[in-house]
């Protein structure tokens, strides 16, 4: 739908090119950081306790070995998580979050309440 006046559209504020370049950089770094379809699905899962690597598969419905092996290394790499390695026999590695990624709460947070009223709009069509 489109917008007849400027003050309905959202994002209307007078910005400088410079403010909105860093702007645009950081929302950039944030989704390569958190975006796609898996990572925040893993850091939700992890949300209620430590697991090991199969018990995040079956809990995250759908993603591949591979696919969690590498979010679970790029979730490491920016400091969401941590992967202990028990040298037990049998070895065991489990993940957990890290307090970092309590930052993610509002985001995650916001995520939540913005899908909800989008399913909504699209079941219902309002």
């Amino acid at each position: 739908m489109p917008y007849d006046t400027l003050e309905e559209q959202p994002f209307t504020e007078t910005v400088t090119p410079a403010a909105c370049s860093n702007h645009l950089r950081a929302v950039g770094d944030a989704l390569y950081v958190i975006g796609g379809k898996w990572k925040l699905r893993v850091i939700i899962a992890l949300g209620h306790g430590h697991k090991r690597f199969n018990e995040l598969q079956r809990a995250i419905e759908g993603i591949s070995a591979r696919v969690l092996s590498n979010e679970l290394k790029e979730l490491e790499l920016n400091g969401f998580i941590t992967r202990t390695v028990h040298t037990q026999t049998p070895v065991v590695v489990e993940y957990t979050l890290t307090p970092y990624s309590a930052t993610l709460k509002n985001v995650m947070g916001a995520l939540a309440e913005w899908g909800y009223m989008h399913r909504e709009k699209i079941i219902n069509g309002k």
